[in-house]
């Protein structure tokens, strides 16, 4: 399947509008992180401008790793779209509307949040982030227009799901809070989540890759690589 046998002015309609929705939702969560912060919490009065910030822009951050990780659990666990007993199409080659929704939604995630590393750099990240947005931006865009490898990307993406565990620590740390007992908590679902989404999961990645390793070789050498590169980054790339 090539570029123009996956898309329709339909669908490019529905992706555009999907990019455009994840730019637009991490723009009002951040507005709202910024003035909910600003009533009900005493430590984001304290911070400097910069801080205030990344306190917001980690605040759509979690609204994006909430939202990519659940629609991609489901997508890969729970629809019959990547049922592999439910069609007679090729499971590299499954794609649906939610999917196709869920990856142009992060697209506009990584595309805001890009833009911040940039503007703000080194401040907001340094190198590792680019790079890592960069090949996470061509390898979700790669699929997206052809249509190939979502499952993949779907499983990659789930990966999220340790971001507000993350983010968490960060606010608690700011917030004074380190020795509290919230910060234990936290601390421990970090790890069992890391665990199961950045260990477990790749285990069986690798091991679904390997049972349809036939429908993998059937990508295009682009689209095979692109999806390699995204299995490297994103498993080592690490924000602890």
């Amino acid at each position: 399947m090539t570029i123009s046998d996956a898309s329709g002015p339909s669908k490019e309609l529905l992706w555009l509008a999907s990019v455009f929705s994840g730019i637009v939702f991490c723009k009002i969560v951040y507005t709202l992180t910024g003035i909910i912060s600003l009533q009900s919490f005493k430590a984001y009065v304290k911070l400097s401008n910069f801080g205030k910030v990344e306190w917001n822009n980690r605040g759509f951050s979690t609204f994006h790793a909430l939202v990519a990780a659940s629609s991609s659990l489901y997508l890969v666990l729970f629809s019959s779209t990547f049922d592999p007993s439910s069609r007679n199409e090729l499971l590299i080659r499954r794609s649906s509307s939610l999917s196709d929704m869920t990856l142009g939604f992060s697209i506009g995630y990584f595309l805001s949040d890009l833009a911040m590393v940039l503007w703000l750099f080194p401040a907001l990240g340094g190198f590792e982030y680019i790079v890592h947005h960069v090949l996470s931006l061509f390898s979700i865009i790669q699929s997206l227009l052809s249509g190939q490898g979502q499952v993949y990307i779907l499983m990659v993406l789930f990966t999220e799901s340790t971001t507000p565990f993350v983010n968490l620590r960060w606010y608690l740390d700011n917030a004074g809070q380190k020795n509290s007992n919230l910060y234990v908590i936290n601390g421990i679902a970090l790890f069992l989540g890391w665990l199961v989404a950045r260990i477990l999961l790749f285990i069986y990645f690798f091991g679904h890759m390997f049972k349809h390793f036939d429908q993998v070789r059937s990508t295009s050498p682009f689209a095979n690589r692109v999806l390699n590169s995204l299995i490297i980054v994103n498993n080592s790339y690490c924000e602890l």
